[in-house]
């Protein structure tokens, strides 16, 4: 079922509409989108170019001789990889206002995968608001936990 969905950067700068079609999603694990985000992995839903509309802009950057990553340079999330010469675009999953619908699919570019970081379920885990030290920085600066 298609739906509208929204989403953007960090500061709000760059924000779009995108008409998504299904649930999938996917990982990539390659070296230039490792670099590119700063991650082990990124998390993008592929969409036709025809059905994203910006309401403002991202800034791009030529990431190679074959695509260009749009960017936010004011707060700089990673939005996009958009591949030249073709009809369909990455945007990542993190960016969308509402991330939660989407399920991964699968994984691109495992020739740079790294295993330990996929499955960290086993790990400890806490949530923000139990963080003490955290929740008072934020409290002092705007009142309330970021979204």
């Amino acid at each position: 079922m298609a739906e509208e969905m929204t989403g953007g950067c960090q500061c709000g700068r760059v924000r779009y509409r995108a008409v998504v079609h299904d649930d999938e999603a996917y990982l990539c694990h390659c070296r230039m989108c490792q670099r590119a985000t700063g991650g082990v992995s990124i998390a993008f839903v592929n969409l036709f170019k025809t059905d994203v509309r910006w309401d403002s802009e991202p800034d791009r950057y030529a990431s190679s001789p074959i695509a260009e990553r749009g960017f936010c340079s004011a707060c700089g999330t990673p939005l996009t990889y958009e591949a030249y010469e073709h009809d369909r675009m990455d945007l990542t999953v993190g960016s969308f206002d509402y991330p939660f619908r989407f399920k991964p699919t699968e994984h691109s570019g495992c020739e740079s995968w790294h295993r330990d970081w996929l499955d960290t379920s086993q790990l400890p885990a806490s949530r923000t608001d139990q963080n003490q030290g955290l929740v008072q920085r934020w409290m002092r600066k705007i009142g309330r936990l970021p979204d």
